[in-house]
């Protein structure tokens, strides 16, 4: 059965869900993505002059992908075949493939080939394809919700037109369920509803951009609502938000809300906002992220960004990782809000990641220094006398001048912030302190 099959002789009452009867049957009957679907865009020109040969629509879901594909296939002269690439391997794709050849070779007529979910497609079943979207055996339609720059050969997107669905406005969001309270053939017109102002702001907001997640609470209202003082049922805010229920936060591993959501969290914290960090932290909890990964990241943090300004900050942060693991979920949450909010606040410097960095960069660029004479762990050569390693403990407060370098290079520069300013005024006065007879490897 093929992926658009299904709807056919399929009841158009109560049993189909409203956000399936309100899928948009024609271009004029989409809403929003007007940068794409707008009166002479690009996107809506190739559907309107059946011209797609190899392109990929990626965005969120809830906005309008899947309509679309329909709206194609049905607007395209040339054969229609899907795939799912959920549950397609690369012998049904070449089947497909073998079936545009024999259609091409007999009748002369086109195949556009729709692939959802396509980023589950491995290298080599996207391989297969591209040979015959080059010579124009099929024309391509891929659809899926991960930023294709993460998920698909280059070699193809190289070929492909990519097209980017964003999340819905509140205000586009509105006119679908207006659209629906209105519908008396697919939508919820037939029951003379009243949806208050409230209420569909409330709605509008709550979808964050998903048109499905706007409808499916509106369904839900429209069996609830009450009678008002017209006799007519209303659906208020409260009721909307009753349907509502609990906000489902989608959390997808792989694509880009991941990594912005892990991107926002750490840099709320390398930025000492507690609140912020926390609100990222919840949001990423509710989503499902794995709580050991964040643990790992605010150990990463505590010795990048925070350092010496508070050396306590690592030990904390390693603890709250064990501590994580040791009690589970989800207790292990007020640990890691501990630690994020500890770090958040703690004075920040990075010197000791960017001294490290400069000495990697020194031995990638310059001659690699030999170990000073004095510092080796060998006698020295042919009976030659080795200088004298002086052995800091027996000096006052536990440092000697010293040579621990052939040439002398500073890559550790400190900052003034929290302890690591008593680092640094310690480093300055050893470099200003006076010896008289420099010590070993010390040039005169």
């Amino acid at each position: 059965m093929e992926l658009f099959q299904e709807e056919t002789g399929r009841p158009r009452g109560d049993e189909t869900p409203l956000a399936y009867r309100m899928r948009p049957r024609r271009l004029s009957e989409v809403y929003g993505q007007e940068e794409l679907l707008g009166p002479g865009k690009l996107l809506r020109r190739m559907i309107e002059e059946d011209r797609i040969r190899s392109a990929i629509i990626f965005g969120p879901p809830g906005t309008g992908k899947t309509s679309l594909v329909r709206i194609i296939g049905e607007a395209t002269a040339s054969f229609f075949a899907t795939l799912s690439a959920v549950d397609s391997n690369v012998a049904r794709v070449k089947e497909v493939i073998a079936g545009a050849k024999n259609r091409r070779a007999n009748t002369g007529g086109g195949t556009l080939l729709f692939v959802d979910e396509f980023h589950r497609f491995n290298r080599a079943q996207q391989e297969v394809l591209l040979p015959h979207i080059e010579d124009g055996t099929v024309s391509f339609l891929g659809l899926t919700t991960l930023n294709p720059f993460h998920a698909l050969a280059p070699a193809l997107l190289s070929r492909s037109q990519l097209f980017r669905f964003r999340p819905l406005s509140e205000e586009t969001i509105g006119r679908i369920l207006q659209a629906a309270l209105a519908d008396r053939e697919r939508g919820l017109g037939d029951r003379d509803l009243t949806l208050t102002g409230e209420a569909l702001e409330f709605l509008a907001g709550f979808a964050e951009g998903d048109g499905r997640r706007a409808l499916n609470p509106l369904e839900l209202a429209a069996a609830l609502a009450s009678p008002g003082p017209s006799g007519k049922p209303v659906i208020d805010r409260e009721t909307a938000a009753r349907a509502a229920q609990e906000k489902i936060i989608a959390s997808d591993r792989d694509g880009d809300e991941h990594y912005d959501t892990i991107s926002a969290f750490i840099k709320s914290v390398r930025g000492g906002d507690p609140d912020a960090a926390l609100y990222w932290l919840a949001r990423m909890l509710k989503g499902g992220q794995d709580p050991r990964f964040l643990a790992r990241r605010l150990v990463i943090l505590a010795a990048e960004d925070i350092g010496n300004a508070d050396p306590h900050s690592l030990t904390l942060a390693v603890s709250a990782a064990r501590a994580l693991d040791y009690i589970g979920m989800p207790e292990g949450q007020l640990v890691l809000a501990q630690a994020a909010t500890y770090l958040a606040a703690a004075p920040k410097s990075n010197a000791a990641y960017r001294g490290l960095r400069l000495a990697l960069e020194n031995i990638e660029t310059e001659p690699l220094q030999p170990v000073p004479a004095h510092l080796k762990n060998r006698p020295a050569a042919g009976g030659e006398k080795k200088p004298a390693y002086l052995y800091p403990h027996d000096h006052p407060g536990g440092w000697v001048d010293q040579a621990y370098l052939a040439v002398e290079k500073q890559f550790y520069f400190p900052t003034d912030h929290g302890y690591e300013a008593v680092i640094g005024k310690r480093l300055r006065a050893r470099k200003s302190r006076n010896h008289g007879e420099r010590g070993p490897g010390r040039k005169k």
